[in-house]
């Protein structure tokens, strides 16, 4: 048991608190895609907030296209190497597969959600909700928070703390970048936001299932002992 609580990516100390928070980040998602499916304009908030952020010029709109590059193809993929061999120098798998299923996941969700909702910002064809470079950068700031709160053995409290510190850091980051360039509405990015708050937890205990299961007794074993 010790072992395998040591190895896992999702603490036990951390899914108390993280279950609940994953299950309102979907309700978020839910409301928001409701809300929205379909538009093509911007709504009330997000004109006020895109009011007072768009439009950055230099220096800060360099630091946005550097923000926005990190959620490109090109940018994601090295950054995902990048972590993958970190991980698996330190000797920690677990985390590589959580890196490489929870990004997949929810980069694969806020996909599937743009054609579900169909909202658009400048002209058909041009879906934005939820904001896919948002929910990859915020789920890879979870992932990397998860494993550092299992390495330094934090508790529920400071381990929380340091995951939900990352992931706002993280989405506050590259949804301020999205904003700025014009590509997303600001609920856009909180859908983003909350997709990677309600998938990467999940998925994250998937992977510990999954990995833990054959630590357990095969399914039949204790039959074919007592035959």
């Amino acid at each position: 048991m010790t072992g395998r609580s040591a190895s896992a990516v999702l603490p036990p100390s951390l899914r108390a608190w993280l279950g609940p928070i994953a299950a309102l980040a979907a309700l978020v998602v839910v409301v928001l895609g409701v809300l929205y499916a379909g538009a093509g304009k911007p709504g009330p908030v997000d004109a006020r907030i895109g009011a007072a952020v768009d439009g950055v010029r230099p220096p800060w709109r360099h630091v946005a296209l550097a923000m926005d590059f990190l959620g490109e193809p090109g940018g994601a993929v090295a950054l995902v190497v990048a972590l993958v061999t970190g991980c698996l120098l330190l000797r920690s798998p677990r985390a590589a597969v959580l890196l490489v299923a929870g990004l997949g996941t929810t980069v694969g969700t806020a996909t599937l959600l743009k054609h579900v909702v169909g909202r658009t910002i400048h002209g058909e064809g041009n879906l934005s909700y939820p904001s896919g470079h948002t929910a990859f950068l915020t789920a890879l700031a979870l992932v990397v928070a998860l494993a550092a709160t299992g390495r330094l053995g934090l508790g529920r409290t400071a381990g929380t703390a340091l995951v939900l510190a990352a992931a706002l850091l993280a989405g506050a980051a590259m949804g301020w970048a999205q904003v700025a360039l014009g590509a997303h509405y600001p609920t856009d990015v909180l859908g983003g936001w909350c997709t990677a708050l309600a998938v990467t937890p999940a998925t994250a205990w998937l992977v510990d299932r999954m990995a833990d299961r054959p630590a357990g007794q095969p399914s039949g074993a204790g039959r074919r002992e007592r035959g």
